[in-house]
């Protein structure tokens, strides 16, 4: 006899019904949104100045313009979105999986707190790895360049909009282990896979380095360098989710 849906107590839902439900998880990761990006505006001053942070011990000397009235205005808010979509992502998981969790087996369910803690953690530590090692790198590197009789005056707006697309980039693309683990757990890849294409997956890491990174060597290469190992560790994590689905599948029904 084939395992039982956990939500068999629960009545079936329409169409109708799946779509409120979904509409009303949409509505309170908005609200998570908006509730973080408030809080973030507040804040936005000791943000800005972490985020200035890096340059300013690089070269203490340098000067920030804003080159609109309002320049400000818009970065605090630039600033605030950000954040906001940034501490967000538990709230937006956790409605994901209050929306297709009465669709779940009981031993599916099992994993999916690790996912959450996975899909934070990883974002945490992609997001620590731009700021303490990509940003200061490349910072360096292209305040380095210079020709002689120009002057370098850098847009404030320009900067943070550079600093915090390296942070989220990094912290979206250090998803790639708990990538793995879904797409193995639902049977669209394997460890197999994986190792079988790594010479493709090379090539689709620095697209998407180049893709979601400013338009700098420097920014890509840091950023593909770290995606490398962890396609290897990947691998590790796929060859975890992959026992199961074999036990699964040597186990006779009933």
């Amino acid at each position: 006899m084939s395992e039982e849906r956990s939500g068999k107590e629960l009545k079936e839902m329409g169409f109708l019904d799946h779509l409120e439900e979904l509409r009303w998880r949409i509505i309170k990761s908005l609200l998570s949104v908006l509730l973080f990006a408030v809080i973030a505006f507040l804040f936005s001053d000791v943000f800005i100045k972490l985020l200035v942070k890096p340059i300013k011990e690089i070269n203490p000397a340098v000067k920030f313009q804003v080159l609109k009235v309002q320049g400000i205005l818009v970065l605090k808010l630039w600033i605030a979105f950000a954040l906001g979509i940034a501490f967000s992502i538990p709230v937006i998981i956790y409605q994901i999986w209050a929306f297709v969790s009465p669709g779940l087996y009981e031993h599916e369910k099992k994993w999916v707190p690790w996912l959450f803690i996975g899909v934070t953690g990883f974002f945490i530590i992609g997001a620590v790895f731009a700021y303490f090692v990509i940003i200061p790198f490349a910072v360096r590197f292209l305040t380095s360049l210079g020709i002689e009789d120009v002057e370098k005056n850098i847009s404030i707006n320009y900067y943070a909009k550079f600093v915090m697309q390296l942070i989220l980039a990094s912290g979206i693309l250090f998803q790639m282990p708990v990538l793995s683990f879904i797409l193995t757990k639902v049977g669209l890849i394997s460890p197999m896979t994986l190792k079988k294409y790594w010479r493709h997956a090379v090539v689709v890491i620095l697209v998407l380095a180049a893709f979601i990174t400013p338009p700098d060597p420097v920014s890509m290469i840091m950023m593909g360098i770290p995606l490398f190992f962890l396609y290897e560790f990947s691998i590790l994590i796929s060859k975890i989710a992959y026992k199961p689905v074999e036990e699964d599948a040597e186990s006779p029904a009933g």
